[in-house]
Formats: structure tokens, sequence, C-alpha cells
């Protein structure tokens, strides 16, 4: 049986887009390469020193590679930065110097349309890739903030959807609102239907089920879903839902009689980033599931952060990840 991963390189070979990929100095990105071109998955676009990267012995072929420091289009770039954060005090100076970075470069290739989607953070921090892209790219109409997502693929296919599930947000908000909580469901909806399909069922998570505690915590996550049902009134979703009584039929049915959601989550939403980032560590590492992300959403262009741990699959799979959200885009 093919897995969920294979599935999407499918689909992203039928729609090629052009990723552009701004960590060349890095093996496990060049190793993904070579496997993305092998099996003509994406376009590539490379940033980075070419005799460098052609010393690593890795067969690029196909592969477009581009150092920022000698490309020409580094003073078109320059002035479409300037142009872009002028209003924020930026100095075409300033610009000119931010064009050198390869991160900037590939973020203004996105926003010039010479890339569909950016895969990065295999060695730098999230924030490195995120400043940048919030700064140029933006977020899409309508969105108001920009989250992010694991799809966790997991070998318990009686829980989730067949064991598939998308876990949120555990890179970006660190202790996120009541409404920014609300958001969050709702873009982890959208993206659920896009890449994976089917009905989204969400739960928001606490240590307390419908009651069980009173605190400030619990309450949190208790507005978050009345904020849900107000204002995102076509989603399935509910809280507050302990993980077990979430994703366990018997014990949902026990805790949380009644709830649409409870028992059969394959969408879980964590009320901060200390227990999304512990969760879907414990899933991956006791539980042996495959973890691609972090997944951006929010962006007006895919712009993907991977886990500063990953490998070489890690990658090949953000990319083909990277390649169906811009074909849905």
């Amino acid at each position: 049986m093919a897995s969920f991963i294979d599935s999407l390189i499918e689909r992203a070979k039928a729609d090629k887009k052009t990723i552009v990929l701004p960590e060349g100095n890095d093996e496990r990105i060049l190793e993904a390469a070579q496997e993305v071109l092998a099996q003509d998955i994406a376009n590539l676009i490379i940033i980075g020193d070419e005799a460098e990267i052609a010393s690593k012995g890795y067969n690029l072929d196909g592969a477009t590679i581009i150092d920022p420091l000698k490309s020409d289009k580094a003073g078109e770039f320059a002035e479409l930065l300037y142009e872009l954060r002028k209003a924020k005090g930026m100095t075409p100076e300033e610009a000119q110097e931010l064009v050198k970075d390869p991160i900037h470069f590939a973020v203004l290739m996105i926003k010039s349309g010479l890339a569909d989607g950016l895969v990065g953070g295999a060695c730098h921090a999230t924030v490195k890739i995120l400043s940048p892209s919030l700064k140029i790219i933006k977020t899409a109409p309508g969105e108001p903030m920009v989250s992010s997502f694991f799809i966790m693929d997991t070998p318990n296919i009686d829980l989730g959807e067949n064991g598939l599930f998308l876990f949120a947000d555990c890179a970006l908000e660190i202790q996120p609102t009541s409404e920014k909580l609300a958001h969050i469901a709702n873009q982890t909806d959208k993206s659920f239907k896009r890449l994976i399909g089917g009905e989204p069922r969400i739960a928001l998570l606490s240590h307390s089920s419908h009651g069980s505690a009173k605190n400030d915590d619990a309450d949190k996550v208790v507005k978050a879903v009345e904020y849900i049902r107000e204002n995102y009134p076509d989603i399935i979703a509910d809280g507050e839902l302990q993980l077990d009584a979430a994703i366990v039929p018997e014990l949902g049915a026990s805790k949380a009689p009644n709830s649409q959601v409870a028992g059969k989550a394959n969408v879980l939403i964590f009320p901060d980033l200390d227990a999304a980032n512990i969760g879907y560590k414990l899933v991956q590492r006791l539980g042996n599931a495959k973890a691609y992300g972090p997944v951006l959403q929010g962006l007006a262009a895919p712009v993907n952060d991977l886990s500063r741990g990953c490998s070489a699959e890690d990658v090949v799979g953000v990319i083909a990840i990277t390649c169906v959200q811009a074909q849905t885009m």
C-alpha cells in the first residue's frame, strides 16, 4: 500500500512546480534534490556556490544553481526589496546587502514569480525563514496570521485519518490567545482539505475535557471553541478535550458524549507551543511516526520550514507537500 507521502509525490509530478532551495551548502538538501530530480517531482532552483555544490558529487542535472553574489538578478531584486520595505525605513544600501543572503534571495524569487515555493530551515532557525517571508511575500488575502502544522503519519491506522493527523501549531505561536487558536484551527482545516482530503475533525486539546477542570488554561480553549462556532461555523471542531478523549473512540464517548469530534479527531490543535512541540516529537520518536513540517499556512505563497533534525527523506516529503500547496493555492 502506498504511503501518504507517496500519494503526494504522485500529485506533485502531475503538475510540476518550481521549488527554490536556499541551503545549497547542506548535504541533506543536496541529497534530497538529487532524489527529487531523479523522480521528476519538481523543478528545482538551488541557491549556493556552484563549484562548492559540484564538489559534493551529487547528480543535480536539470537543477538551476544560482549564486546570489554572481546573479544578474541582484540589482533587480535589491530594487524590488527597497520598494517593498522603504516605508519601513530600509535604504537602497541595506537592500543591496540583504539580497546577498540566500534566504532573502530565494524569497524574492517567489515574489518575482520565478519560483512557486520555498523549502528551507535545515540549517537555519525558523525565524530566519519566516521573517523575510512575512516581510516580502506577506499573508494571503483574508488571512489574519501565519501559523504552522506538522503532518504526522503514524502506524496506528485505526486512529485519526487512517493513521494520519495534522498537529498545530508546533513551530510559531508561543502562547496563542483564544482568538488565535481559532484562526489556527481554521487554517489547519483548509490545509487538511487541500493536502489530505476528506473531512477534518478538529480537537482543541487541553488537560481538561468538557469542564472536568476549571482554570484559566482550560478556559482559554473553551473560548477558542466559542469563537470558532461564532466565526467559522462550517468547521467541525470541539474542545476542550484531553488527548485520549480526542482520539480514542471509547474514551471520547465516555468523556464527551454527543461530541462530533471526540474519539475520532484527525486534527489536533495544541494550547501552546510547548505542548505542540513536545507532542509531535513524542509521537515521532516514541510512536515511530513520520513527521513532515513544520508546514506554514497563511502566507500568500508556500514557504516551508524544515526541522534542523530533518533527514534527506524528510526534505523530499516537504518538497512534495510544497508542490501540492502551490497547486491548490
